[in-house]
């Protein structure tokens, strides 16, 4: 018996998405949002309801009204235009293994292209902006545990999923290092500065805790979640908002690997520092790093050679015996 659109979409959830690629909870979000505005969209265009569409109505022409939906109606950007196509290219994908009558809508599917679209704009914080917001926490309460967690942020380039998702046991406090669990399942070991460490240490407290115990806690006790550790970082670094765009924990993550790479880190080992999964993703910081062009266009200079006065021009004699030829 052929599955049901409505069996088939749990199934690609449940069971593709969870189960055997192991995404995590906001990367599902992220694919159920896209299939939801489609859905919606194949309903409306159908004229019934999103319950009673069936196989017949995901159409190689349902997803390409879809994009062209997506931006002349919602005016959505190119960017987002293919992120949605990344996930209906997975969900055909998934239609055609299990329904062999769909193999030939998903291959058709599979060849629509990503537009291409300028790469967003990279922005980091200068040294000196770092340290500016790490000193311009207010005294209070949160104090400690919002300074910590923004050096931990400049230290790692931990993506704010990874912090949220820290736990005492990850920290090897003899090393000292942190293992941070990343995209995908994948996990990577960090070096920590000692004054990281130390104000780790005086936040979890010298005490031996639970490993599973959160280490960034909200006011409640409880975990700080990310969208709580995107506010911290709002409200700290709204003011260098001008002149580095809208500041948030990705933004921190590109410092440090920029700050890196001026160091003159192999972009190799940045590349293992932040859990990129193609060197190619690390390499577009030396685009962006303007000290570091500087300093290769001063160190490709042409030195410079005083001119020379030909030694025919510095013979008196020779002069008056041509020109009295």
């Amino acid at each position: 018996m052929r599955p049901t659109l409505g069996v088939l979409v749990r199934s690609f959830f449940i069971d593709h998405l969870r189960r055997v690629k192991g995404l995590r909870p906001s990367s599902i979000h992220s694919y159920r949002d896209a299939v939801r505005l489609y859905l919606n969209f194949v309903a409306s265009r159908a004229g019934c309801s999103v319950p009673l569409l069936t196989l017949e109505h995901a159409t190689f022409d349902s997803v390409v009204g879809f994009l062209h939906h997506l931006e002349h109606d919602r005016r959505n950007a190119i960017s987002t235009r293919n992120q949605r196509l990344a996930v209906l290219h997975a969900l055909f994908e998934y239609f055609g293994s299990r329904v062999p009558e769909m193999l030939d809508t998903a291959r058709r599917v599979l060849l629509l292209p990503q537009k291409r679209c300028p790469p967003p704009e990279t922005r980091f914080l200068s040294r000196d902006e770092v340290e500016r917001v790490l000193d311009g926490i207010p005294a209070g309460a949160l104090e400690r545990r919002d300074r910590t967690l923004l050096l931990f942020l400049y230290n790692t380039g931990a993506r704010a999923q990874e912090v949220a998702d820290l736990r005492v046991g990850q920290i090897d406090w003899e090393s000292p290092r942190v293992r941070l669990h990343g995209k995908g399942g994948k996990s990577r070991v960090c070096p920590l500065w000692e004054r990281t460490l130390g104000g780790l240490r005086e936040l979890v407290g010298p005490e031996p805790q639970d490993p599973e115990a959160p280490v960034f806690r909200s006011q409640r006790g409880g975990p700080l979640g990310r969208f709580g550790i995107y506010k911290l970082v709002r409200r700290h670094a709204s003011a260098f908002d001008a002149a580095n765009g809208r500041v948030t924990p990705h933004v921190f993550r590109h410092t440090t690997a920029v700050h890196l790479l001026g160091a003159g880190v192999e972009p190799n080992v940045i590349r293992g520092w932040l859990g990129h999964a193609s060197l190619t993703t690390t390499n577009r910081y030396a685009e962006i790093d303007i000290t570091a062009k500087e300093a290769a266009l001063r160190a490709c200079e042409a030195p410079h050679v005083p001119a020379v006065e030909p030694a025919w021009r510095s013979d008196p004699d020779l002069l008056s015996w041509l020109d009295a030829l």
